[in-house]
């Protein structure tokens, strides 16, 4: 397998993420894939990077992508970022995403880190998770 099903799972993803009315409430729909080049909100989420590792075997073709999500904030103490990286979680956590190619067989929650960046200025939270692919 390769990195064909890369886009399909990034645009499943955002599409979960943008449609969720309780993380839109706590963004206003400000979930990136790059960091916003102007001044960027006070809170937003950021789809980082990625691993990819093959996964094939006799049965077809498949992949596990190793994906961050990261959740940064200028908001005073961590509760912000903490509450915008715990919905991503049960949005993430829902029923299945539906791909453009190929299938999701299973979608991980990982682990995360919580760290204050730029002289104490600004919180990050990198939630990381493991999902796994199957192409048509």
């Amino acid at each position: 397998m390769s990195y064909v099903l890369a886009p399909a799972l990034q645009t499943a993803i955002f599409q979960a993420l943008a449609a969720d009315a309780a993380l839109s409430a706590l963004l206003g729909g400000a979930i990136y894939d790059a960091i916003p080049p102007a001044t960027p909100p006070a809170t937003y989420a950021l789809i980082g990077v990625e691993q990819v590792f093959d996964r094939s075997d006799t049965t077809g073709h498949g992949a596990e992508h190793r994906l961050s999500i990261s959740v940064l904030s200028n908001a005073s103490g961590f509760l912000a970022a903490k509450q915008v990286a715990a919905r991503i979680c049960e949005v993430l956590e829902a029923p299945a995403l539906t791909l453009s190619r190929g299938r999701l067989v299973a979608l991980w929650f990982d682990r995360a880190e919580a760290r204050k960046l730029e002289g104490d200025q600004t919180r990050r939270i990198d939630l990381r998770f493991r999902a796994r692919v199957e192409d048509d």
